[in-house]
C-alpha cells in the first residue's frame, strides 16, 4: 500500500497549499435537498429548546453564525466534521438531527439497521448512510458512503474533528488526501485507521463511484496518553 498504479492511470497529486483551517463555509444559497430543510429545522429547534441565540450557540458549537445561519435554513448541506460540531455544542444526538429517537440501554445494547434504512445526508462528494442512529450515547459512528467526488476539487476545506476514524473499502478504490502523509490508495478489501485531527479528504480513483464502510469515534472518546506524555507528567509530579 499503495497499490501499483494501472497502465495510463495518472494519480493525483497533493495539493500544493493546504487549505485554511476554519470552519467550512459554502455560497451556497438555496435549498439543497428536503433531507438538508429538516435536519436545518431540527438544528433550529434543538437550539431554540436550550434559548440559545444563533450567536451563542455558533460560539458554543465553534461554527460560524454565518455557516450555522444556513443549516439552520436549509441553505447548506453540513459536512460530517460540522454536524459533529453541532451536536457537541447543542448537547443532542447525532441521530435526532434525521428524526430519530436514540435509545438509551444499560447493558445488552444494540442496532438493527436494514439493508438501504439507515438515515441518509448528501454533501456534495459524499452520498451517507448514517447507521444505528436509534442507540445513544455511541462510542462509534458508522457510516455507508458512496463517494462521488473524484478530485480534491469537490471539497472547500480539508476534513478534521476530533477522534478516530476506520475506513474500509467494499467497491471500487480510493485515494485519502492527507496533511502529514503522501495520498494514500486504498482498494477494495483495504482499510485505514487514522486520527480524525489530521486534515483528510477521500476521492473515488475508480471510473464508476467508490463504496466504503467509514466509521468515526465520538469527540468525547478518553484518549490514552502516549509514552512521551505520560513521561512528561511523571516529571511534573
Amino acid at each position: 500500500m499503495p497499490p501499483v498504479p494501472q497502465p495510463g492511470e495518472q494519480l493525483m497529486q497533493q495539493p500544493t497549499q493546504q487549505p485554511a483551517q476554519q470552519p467550512m463555509d459554502t455560497n451556497t444559497t438555496k435549498p439543497v435537498e428536503p433531507s438538508t430543510a429538516d435536519l436545518g429545522r431540527r438544528v433550529r429547534a434543538a437550539r431554540q429548546s436550550q434559548d440559545l441565540t444563533l450567536e451563542t450557540a455558533s460560539r458554543l458549537c465553534g461554527v460560524s453564525r454565518s455557516t450555522l445561519s444556513k443549516v439552520e435554513n436549509g441553505l447548506m448541506s453540513p459536512t460530517f466534521d460540522v454536524l459533529q460540531k453541532i451536536v457537541v455544542g447543542l448537547k443532542i444526538e447525532i441521530g435526532e438531527l434525521f428524526g430519530s429517537t436514540p435509545k438509551v440501554s444499560a447493558s445488552g445494547r444494540r442496532a438493527l439497521t436494514r439493508k438501504g434504512e439507515g438515515q441518509r445526508h448528501a454533501y456534495r462528494g459524499y452520498q451517507m448512510e448514517l447507521l444505528a442512529t436509534d442507540l445513544a450515547h455511541k462510542a462509534m459512528l458508522p457510516f455507508r458512503i458512496r463517494i462521488s467526488a473524484h478530485t480534491l476539487d469537490a471539497f472547500d476545506d480539508w476534513g478534521r474533528h476530533e477522534g478516530e476514524e476506520f475506513l474500509y473499502v467494499i467497491s471500487g478504490s480510493v485515494c485519502l488526501y492527507s496533511e502529514l502523509y503522501a495520498p494514500t490508495h486504498l482498494n477494495a478489501g483495504d482499510s485505514l485507521y487514522f486520527d480524525s485531527r489530521t486534515g483528510h479528504a477521500a476521492v473515488s480513483t475508480s471510473e464508476e463511484d467508490a463504496e466504503v464502510l467509514w466509521m468515526a469515534t465520538n469527540a468525547d472518546i478518553p484518549r490514552t496518553p502516549n509514552r512521551d506524555e505520560s513521561a512528561a507528567k511523571s516529571a511534573v509530579k
